[in-house]
């Protein structure tokens, strides 16, 4: 299948700030990963709404963040007095601001599958996942405590090309304090999406190439190491790009390779341009109470080639032949153990060995090597310091496969 270069623009933490002070680069595609507003009001909501919405990009992907309160409707009905006391919001009508949008994807939690199909685009298709949640920190939006942040990223489908979370992974652009999240982190490590997008920690804004460790297939959560960016947009009048394509000789090495799974996704076509694709939420669900309104449902195009590939699986079963995986695993748990142990004594590093369940992570999708990791933060420092400052969007040329090609 043939690949070709989407741009994409990726934004995040604009607080209000709209077309006045952050100028959006031409793309293809828009991503937004979370506080459009300060505290969440439906005329901030409406303001950076229409903003987006007259945007010039073919897709236009949006999630909400802790700052967002009255997206998180449980949490608005709970503490929304403490914030708007004189001038109560009404969660519903702010969140069917979003959710009713004719050109916003609202991604609360959930997957969906993007063709673009502009006569004059680059004819594309991804599959994103994007997320409000982020660790609890004082009294605000979509926190999450640190025990149930394992079962909350568990739920992220392993063949999401992109993801968009509000936090980001721990130890990478959160700004070195080790405030992203660990259990996102390990997530990322399962999954191996292309790109990462995410926000809420203004200061640690940038790009990292993470290059996963899957040289010992019996041991999680690795990194052989990452590369950080130098943004080429500083103190001139340069776009903030990128270039993770073929072009530039030095490609995202990740091959988006599907691997052997079992999708909870239920998937429906229709005859209009749009059609019905919902991800199951009922793990996150029990990690943590969430909103579970079905008419969430994110709705695009679905891709002919949802189906995993087969080749790369089918090539792992014949390398397995006819012993057991339990029987495979506990031969390559031994001829790891001394490099584990190196590892494990020498790096300091978070892993532990690979269990048997989690060979779905692995198994025909070896070529999902590297992760982008962008934090797209408008805001230059946190929120409520003054005096305001504003970085650049960050432009990520990537290349793609094309749908017309799909089998």
């Amino acid at each position: 299948m043939s690949r070709r270069k989407t741009r994409f623009v990726c934004i995040s933490d604009t607080h209000t700030a709209t077309a006045s002070s952050v100028k959006l680069p031409k793309g293809d595609v828009l991503i937004h990963a979370g506080d459009l507003t300060n505290q969440g009001s439906l005329s901030e909501l409406r303001k950076s709404i229409d903003w987006i919405e007259t945007a010039d990009f073919e897709a236009k992907i949006v999630v909400a963040g802790n700052h967002d309160i009255t997206l998180d409707a449980d949490f608005y009905n709970e503490h929304g007095r403490y914030f708007h006391n004189q001038h109560p919001q009404d969660p519903g009508a702010c969140h069917d601001l979003l959710s009713n949008s004719p050109s916003i994807t609202y991604l609360n939690h959930q997957a969906a599958t993007i063709l673009l199909r502009s006569p004059t685009g680059p004819h594309t298709f991804f599959k994103v996942f994007g997320s409000p949640y982020s660790p609890a920190h004082g009294l605000w939006a979509f926190g999450y405590p640190p025990d149930k942040a394992t079962k909350l990223w568990a739920t992220i489908p392993l063949d999401s090309d992109v993801v968009v979370t509000h936090t980001p992974p721990k130890n990478h652009c959160d700004n070195g304090t080790g405030k992203g999240c660990e259990a996102l982190r390990r997530a990322l490590w399962r999954v191996r999406p292309s790109m990462a997008v995410c926000g809420h920690i203004h200061e640690g804004r940038g790009v990292q190439r993470v290059r996963w460790n899957l040289g010992l297939p019996c041991v999680q959560y690795m990194e052989e190491g990452s590369e950080l960016w130098t943004d080429p947009g500083i103190g001139n009048k340069k776009q903030s790009t990128v270039d993770l394509t073929s072009k530039d000789g030095n490609p995202i090495d990740n091959n988006g390779s599907r691997g052997r799974q079992s999708y909870s996704n239920q998937v429906s076509f229709s005859d209009s341009p749009m059609s019905s694709y919902s991800f199951s939420q009922a793990d996150a669900e029990e990690a943590f109470s969430m909103p579970t309104d079905k008419s969430q449902s994110v709705s695009r195009e679905t891709s002919p080639t949802e189906q995993s590939s087969r080749s790369t699986s089918q090539s792992f079963r014949s390398r397995l032949g006819r012993k057991s995986r339990s029987a495979i695993i506990r031969g390559l748990a031994e001829r790891s153990a001394a490099q584990f142990e190196e590892q494990r004594t020498s790096s300091g590093e978070e892993f532990s060995r690979l269990d048997e369940h989690d060979v779905e992570a692995l198994s025909g999708r070896m070529g999902r090597k590297e992760t982008c990791v962008i934090n797209a933060a408008i805001m230059a420092a946190s929120w409520g310091q003054s005096p305001k400052r504003f970085n650049k969007p960050i432009v990520v040329d990537i290349d793609l496969p094309v749908w017309e090609d799909a089998p």
